[in-house]
């Protein structure tokens, strides 16, 4: 059964931002600027792909959705990052409609003809390193379900909330439901809308949805570029700093190297 995941990586799309900007060469050059550009690399590089590179199913396609403005530097490194991650491949387009180009996008990587997995990724989330097989598993666990269905959701909700930066990682556990990260939605052969098609904390208005709650499958990053932390007044988020032992768990579920994290978010290296 064909999987594929989607990363918006800083595409200016029409839409699909929490916080608006009046034109769009006002959201490209938010997008786009070195502050944000740096932060969204180095959780890129420590705390999203980890995981993914180092899935215990590597039968899946990662799509990096990428704007044709991006500047060269940032898409060379970019490149960089994802040299050594046979499953990934950037897309590139100009600006369009959000749900309408990242359904375009997905679908061109399908093989039509057949069911397909697929699932969002924000590139300062993880996974763990079992969720495409964990996935895959579940697919054929309700194929009876999906016999019947058109879109089947799967939505995985324990996990931790954390964040990087130069002293480590800062984390706590949680249980939160449909927050659009280890979520997928199961599609019939032919059905031309995608899981961007839907918000991801509304899924469960358009078709059966199930969760499980059995173990930790994800790590919500908590930055200051967080779309959803544009806003006025967001509450800042305390967590408490991971000792030895939690560093080694995060290592564990989802690849996560703490002294990497480190070396990267150190301020000689941010600059």
């Amino acid at each position: 059964m064909q999987i594929i995941g989607l990363c918006r990586f800083s595409f200016p799309a029409e839409g699909g931002f929490q916080v608006e900007h009046e034109t769009l060469e006002d959201r490209i050059a938010y997008l786009y600027s070195p502050s944000r550009m740096e932060e969204r690399l180095r959780h890129f590089e420590c705390i999203c792909l980890p995981g993914l590179k180092a899935q215990t199913d590597p039968r899946f396609t990662f799509l990096v959705l990428v704007g044709e403005a991006m500047p060269r530097p940032y898409l060379d490194r970019l490149q960089a990052l994802l040299r050594d991650f046979p499953q990934a491949r950037i897309v590139s387009r100009p600006p369009g409609p959000h749900r309408q180009v990242c359904q375009q996008v997905i679908n061109a990587a399908r093989d039509m003809s057949q069911p397909c997995l697929q699932f969002r990724h924000d590139d300062d989330d993880a996974v763990a390193v079992g969720f495409v097989e964990e996935l895959r598993t579940a697919a054929l666990d309700i194929s009876a379900l999906r016999a019947k269905h058109r879109l089947v959701a799967l939505d995985w909700n324990r996990g931790y909330v954390a964040r990087p930066d130069a002293e480590g990682i800062c984390a706590e556990p949680c249980v939160t439901p449909f927050w659009g990260v280890a979520q997928a939605v199961a599609i019939a052969p032919g059905v031309r809308q995608s899981i961007m098609n839907f918000g991801h904390n509304k899924l469960l208005q358009f078709m059966p949805t199930l969760s499980f709650t059995d173990r930790p499958m994800y790590l919500r990053g908590h930055n200051d570029h967080n779309d959803s932390r544009q806003k006025a007044h967001v509450r800042p988020i305390s967590l408490p700093r991971l000792d030895a032992a939690g560093e080694a768990e995060m290592k564990r579920l989802f690849a996560i190297d703490a002294d990497h994290v480190r070396r990267v978010f150190a301020p000689a290296a941010a600059t």
